[in-house]
């Protein structure tokens, strides 16, 4: 596997984002997605192969297959799957933070496409935005004033969990900055007790070389 290519994606946690990149047979991309904690995330992709004599990219064959693996703020594995050259997959966040959500293919087991190109089609989906709510309204037999009652609940729900977030965000940084000029301010002490030792030291020094050489 190569190194992983790491692409931050300056998005906030609202919404739904769709992108595609290139990767070769040996690479890794990886995104950073910013999530709140107990948040479902949602990710479909499709994949597409560079044909070399059309010079196009054209649906990947159904042997070629995307592994997914994401992880939360502290390294721990959440999701590990081998999925299909198109799938979807679904993880909830308990940890909030940063999650680092790679792909790459199993294109070295592919003769096809060795050697070649693939186009990733990626579209990310956080929160509210994840429910399908035609799905959930055929389901639960909502009415229209219950479907939107629910979709203004779930807002509202992700809205304190985002004001959650940047609660403990705050609480972080402020922990750091307190620890930073802690240790600071005993850095300087330090510094302090080291120059009045030095200077002590060299006037014992110099009075015990000039009482050395009887000039005092």
């Amino acid at each position: 596997m190569g190194r992983p290519a790491l692409l931050l994606l300056a998005l906030c946690a609202a919404g739904a984002r769709g992108l595609y990149f290139h990767i070769g047979e040996t690479e890794k991309r990886c995104f950073i997605e910013e999530i709140p904690d107990e948040t479902m995330v949602i990710g479909n992709y499709r994949t597409q192969m560079w044909d070399k004599h059309k010079e196009v990219f054209l649906p990947s064959t159904p042997g070629l297959g995307m592994h997914v693996e994401v992880k939360d703020p502290e390294g721990k594995v959440v999701l590990s799957r081998q999925y299909g050259s198109e799938g979807r997959f679904t993880f909830t966040s308990h940890t909030p933070g940063d999650h680092q959500i790679c792909l790459h293919s199993n294109s070295t087991r592919m003769a096809l496409f060795a050697g070649g190109r693939l186009r990733v089609h990626l579209d990310i989906q956080v929160g509210e935005h994840a429910n399908n709510y035609p799905e959930i309204a055929a389901k639960d037999k909502l009415t229209e004033l219950q479907l939107r009652a629910r979709q203004l609940l779930d807002q509202v729900e992700q809205i304190q969990k985002e004001q959650d977030y940047q609660r403990y965000r705050e609480e972080r940084f402020r922990l750091t900055s307190e620890s930073t000029n802690q240790r600071v301010l005993w850095w300087s002490i330090a510094q302090t007790v080291i120059l009045i030792l030095t200077g002590i030291w060299q006037m014992r020094h110099l009075k015990s070389f000039f009482e050395a050489k009887k000039l005092v």
